[in-house]
């Protein structure tokens, strides 16, 4: 259980980690990538000799009998909203950090990176259930909130709707933004998920928005060590599994399925036209970001 000086101690420790990877890493990958979406409307006025013809606007010109042109100004700030998985599988984790850990970790350097941009950031946290909203917002102190939040947030629920968190989103974010899902998919081909509708809500969710899904997972999840006879449990359904895993056909078992997910996974993001980085906690997760913001903005 952690307590609250154990709290402070661990958003400062990931406050002063993640300033600066997006400092020296990832700041200019994101400012090239994520500019500022769309016009503002800022006036109408008469047409003078000069203006661009193309800027006429014929109806106000047509009621007014005389030209006018309607000027816009490039919209400059974003909104962007992290949607963090807290579901029970987030507790895993093979190395020094769980998943949550992690996934708090990546989204505390994607808030700095957006407010150095001069975004909003806002998070959303869900499990089975919306289970916390904070609206996009600038400045340190919500900031230093969003890590506390990610880190420390107490789930009530054990289980994963990705589904439910888009339809939230959907619901409440009214302007374009950049969407940051950050989940492990470990639970998104549940029969009680619904693959179809999931994958139509982020199709959905990437029409009206900028989404970006980043796939966290631990290579435990992937590949299992000959580390004897295992009771292992789903820590979402409470389902008990034992494993044999010194017999090498238990763990090629295991990869194969496990690749076979992440094959079915793929293929069903590819559909949704949903861009994908997969990260782990052992990664220089930095790194693949700024890779991947700058594979985009080529693209």
């Amino acid at each position: 259980m952690l307590t609250t000086n154990n709290i402070v101690e661990k958003v400062r420790r990931v406050e002063l980690r993640t300033s600066k990877l997006a400092n020296d890493l990832m700041t200019g990958a994101y400012q090239s990538q994520f500019k500022g979406r769309g016009m503002d409307f800022e006036e109408l006025r008469e047409y003078v000799p000069g203006d661009d013809v193309r800027t006429i606007d014929w109806n106000v010109t047509a009621r007014m009998r005389r030209p006018f042109v309607k000027l816009h100004r490039e919209e400059r700030e974003l909104a962007v909203m992290l949607v963090l998985d807290i579901s029970a599988s987030g507790a895993f984790g093979s190395s020094d950090r769980s998943k949550r850990e992690f996934a708090a970790e990546v989204a505390a350097t994607l808030a700095f990176s957006a407010l150095r941009n001069g975004d909003k950031v806002g998070l959303l946290l869900f499990s089975e259930d919306v289970e916390l909203f904070v609206p996009p917002k600038k400045g340190r102190k919500h900031l230093l909130r969003i890590i506390r939040e990610a880190l420390a947030f107490p789930a009530k629920k054990r289980g994963t709707s990705i589904r439910a968190a888009l339809s939230f989103v959907n619901h409440v974010l009214h302007r374009r933004s950049v969407v940051f899902l950050l989940t492990d998919f470990l639970h998104s081909f549940d029969a009680t998920e619904g693959r179809h509708e999931l994958f139509r809500e982020l199709g959905q969710t990437n029409s009206r928005h900028d989404l970006v899904c980043v796939h966290l997972h631990d290579e435990r999840e992937r590949a299992m060590p000959p580390a004897g006879l295992l009771l292992l449990e789903d820590a979402e359904t409470g389902e008990l599994l034992e494993l044999d895993t010194v017999r090498n056909s238990t763990r090629l078992a295991f990869a194969e399925k496990s690749a076979q997910r992440l094959e079915h996974l793929d293929r069903a993001l590819t559909q949704s036209a949903v861009d994908v980085v997969r990260l782990a906690p052992d990664d220089d997760f930095a790194s693949t970001l700024q890779r991947f913001f700058e594979t985009r903005r080529r693209r």
